[in-house]
């Protein structure tokens, strides 16, 4: 996990309904912060199961190679998978939620964005025994501006704010293909061909990484925003985003190289 208190400061402002959290990482603990995410990293391109596997069967040096050959190599990829991965990890962490896959393991291509929604929190309401939904997407910018929290609206706006169905049978497949959550496949399939999703049952997560403070930029999205579905603003803050950025990936690969 990336354990976003051990290195962050953490500020909570509603916004009406809503509410906006921003992490802003400590300098003084941005090296910690470093090393947090990049043990974290690996697990969001493949299984523990395989790095093992072939840590057994291939020695370090393939083990490492075949990890390293996972990594996007662009800076701009790296910025939106790290942004997809921090979401992730938040979600898991801080949200009540789950995300119950981590879909850059099934990427097209290393050096290409996926396609879709970023990531679909779920979690089973004890009470109904159906799914409730945190829709979300990520953006990660060196400098964030309104521009790119309008595209993140248009995106969470698509299906009349709910989940999309090809989203959820994606994730559906990819549970049934890992064999670890049959009850959760169930329930994916109950909510898209028996039950429906109801917007009541639907949450939207906002989720900056960015260079600059998001603050104002989440609380002016969050007040102008006129539909009925609950907002979560939740911004991560590095200054030298760039520069962070690289330092995680290298050190991922430095990691994977260790004797």
């Amino acid at each position: 996990m990336v354990q976003f208190n051990d290195w962050c400061d953490s500020a909570f402002t509603p916004v009406g309904n809503h509410h906006v959290r921003v992490m802003t990482g400590r300098p003084a603990d941005l090296a910690l912060g470093q090393q947090l995410t990049a043990a974290a990293v690996p697990t969001h391109y493949t299984s523990k199961e395989r790095i093992t596997g072939a840590l057994s069967r291939l020695g370090k040096t393939a083990a490492a190679k075949m990890l390293t050959d996972l990594l996007p190599q662009t800076q701009q990829i790296r910025s939106g998978d790290l942004g997809e991965i921090y979401a992730t990890e938040w979600i898991e962490a801080h949200s009540g939620y789950r995300a119950p896959i981590k879909r850059l393991r099934w990427k097209d291509h290393r050096n290409m964005a996926m396609r879709g929604e970023d990531v679909i929190g779920m979690i089973l309401d004890p009470a109904t025994q159906r799914l409730r939904f945190l829709k979300t997407e990520a953006k990660s910018r060196i400098d964030l501006r309104s521009q790119t929290l309008e595209e993140a609206r248009t995106g969470l706006d698509k299906d009349g704010g709910l989940p999309s169905s090809h989203a959820l049978s994606f994730i559906s497949a990819r549970l049934l293909d890992l064999g670890t959550d049959a009850p959760l496949v169930d329930a994916i399939d109950e909510a898209l061909y028996r039950h429906g999703i109801p917007p009541d049952s639907v949450k939207h997560l906002l989720f900056t990484f960015s260079g600059n403070s998001p603050q104002a930029l989440l609380i002016k999205a969050l007040q102008t925003y006129p539909g009925p579905i609950e907002q979560w603003g939740v911004g991560l803050h590095v200054n030298e985003h760039a520069a962070f950025i690289g330092a995680v990936y290298d050190q991922v690969i430095a990691d994977a190289n260790q004797p």
